[in-house]
């Protein structure tokens, strides 16, 4: 008897990739660059985050202001009044009138500590901002290449059922002439039919399963329905160069944004303790300006003055204020040195993770492939057995699952391996579209897998 295998293509969806060109996973990466809410989420918070530098340098430039007010006023007055230098008189003053007031002034800051320092503090904020939005944009090729595989993985256990399904029908089937015939049991046919549901109500679960991949893809790149194209059968596996877990480590303790952000983090909440130890310091500022006063009143005058000031504000004692931010900002420093050294705990857990299952997926996927040869003559030999009366029907039906499950722990091993090669860049920040591209090349865009009909 034939068995299945993986090279028996399935027809409809090799007419459906004949007509939709299949998208392979670089393609599917650039819809996500275009798409994804969490890119663009990091985009605008570092856009967002790079205001701070001007704000902080606004605060030692020249601040020009003017101010201008207008008042209707009525003066009521009632007794002695002077009526002139020599003589006074009683008599009541109602006087209604307009006045107005203009002011403009300049005030440049001469010296003020806690500007300065917070001009140097956005230059670490804003290389936080950039080394998490690098994080970000490397985070995107993780997450897309995951659910990209994710979906081929899933579409491998639906071709694997639907195979399994299918080898168990034809096994239904010739139980019952077998039984017709008088040849076996009926326990035979019962044990068929209980594989043949159980393969049916599998597949049911791994369709619903495929469907979700699909979503979690698109969640990603957007409500698209493009076909993605299968791994090919050809897959090189090679052990990462250079093949020397310390290398790797060495290069992610030095590249890793995570860890780059979480320095910059570490050094601003440095500076932010001078910035709350300069609460004890003075302050100068020059100010000029000019003022206009214009009174519509019986005895009123029109005054126009110039003024220049130099202003100097020391701060004596504010409650304990000072003392208690500064002592808040030393907390805040050592608590980013923590997570500091734990993003650099977490990165060389990655890395070492990563670089050790390249070297374990490349082992599985060749121990997978020899088990999906052994599986697969097990099956020959059972059935052989069947024919002449040494296994019975029971024997086969395992056989048969237990190939169709080789194929398919197979084909996972395979998704594995370049998963982990993905990792192992993440973890070394040195993940990029040419990484993607050398991945990219190991698909086969002529065998696809459809997206879903709803």
């Amino acid at each position: 008897m034939r068995t299945l295998s993986l090279v028996i293509p399935v027809a409809i969806g090799l007419v459906f990739a004949a007509l939709v060109k299949a998208e392979d996973l670089v393609q599917v990466y650039d819809l996500a660059v275009k798409s994804d809410p969490t890119l663009m989420e990091a985009e605008n918070t570092l856009y967002s985050t790079q205001e701070t530098k001007p704000q902080a340098r606004s605060l030692l430039l020249p601040n020009f202001q003017v101010s201008a007010n207008t008042l209707y006023q009525n003066d009521k007055t009632s007794g002695s009044i002077s009526l002139s230098a020599l003589s006074y008189g009683n008599g009541n003053r109602n006087d209604t009138y307009d006045s107005q007031n203009m002011t403009a002034s300049v005030t440049q800051a001469l010296y003020n500590r806690a500007d300065w320092i917070q001009l140097e503090q956005s230059n670490n904020i804003i290389a936080q901002a950039e080394a998490e939005y690098r994080n970000s944009q490397i985070d995107l090729m993780v997450r897309t290449t995951t659910a990209y595989f994710d979906v081929l993985r899933a579409a491998d256990s639906v071709r694997v059922v639907e195979a399994l399904l299918r080898a168990n029908e034809r096994q239904l089937e010739q139980s019952k002439q077998r039984f017709d015939v008088g040849l076996v049991a009926i326990t035979d046919v019962n044990e068929s039919q209980a594989a043949y549901d159980s393969s049916r109500a599998t597949l049911i679960t791994t369709k619903n399963n495929l469907d979700n991949k699909w979503e979690a893809l698109r969640r990603i790149i957007g409500p698209v329905s493009v076909p993605l194209a299968r791994l090919g059968a050809r897959l090189p596996l090679t052990p990462p160069e250079p093949n020397d877990i310390d290398a790797w480590a060495d290069t992610a303790l030095k590249n890793n944004y995570s860890i780059i952000a979480a320095m910059e983090a570490s050094e601003s909440a440095k500076k932010q303790i001078e910035i709350e130890r300069s609460g004890r310091f003075p302050t100068f500022d020059l100010q000029a300006g000019y003022d206009l006063v214009r009174s519509g009143a019986e005895f009123g005058t029109d005054r126009d003055s110039g003024f220049v000031a130099l202003n100097m504000s020391l701060p004596l004692y504010q409650g304990g204020l000072v003392t208690s931010k500064t002592r808040q900002a030393g907390y805040d420093f050592r608590a980013a040195q923590d997570r500091l050294d734990q993003a650099r705990r977490e990165v060389l857990n990655a890395v070492k993770d990563a670089f050790r299952g390249i070297i374990s997926s490349i082992s599985d996927v060749q121990a997978r492939q020899a088990a999906m040869v052994s599986s697969r003559s097990k099956l020959e030999s059972t059935q052989a057995g069947l024919e002449v009366g040494t296994r019975t029907q029971v024997d086969v039906l395992n056989a048969q699952r237990d190939l169709f499950q080789a194929e398919f722990d197979y084909l996972s091993s395979r998704y594995d391996y370049i998963t982990n090669g993905v990792l192992l860049h993440q973890a070394t920040s040195t993940l990029t579209r040419d990484v993607l591209l050398k991945a990219n090349a190991w698909l086969n865009p002529k065998d696809s897998v459809p997206p879903p009909s709803y």
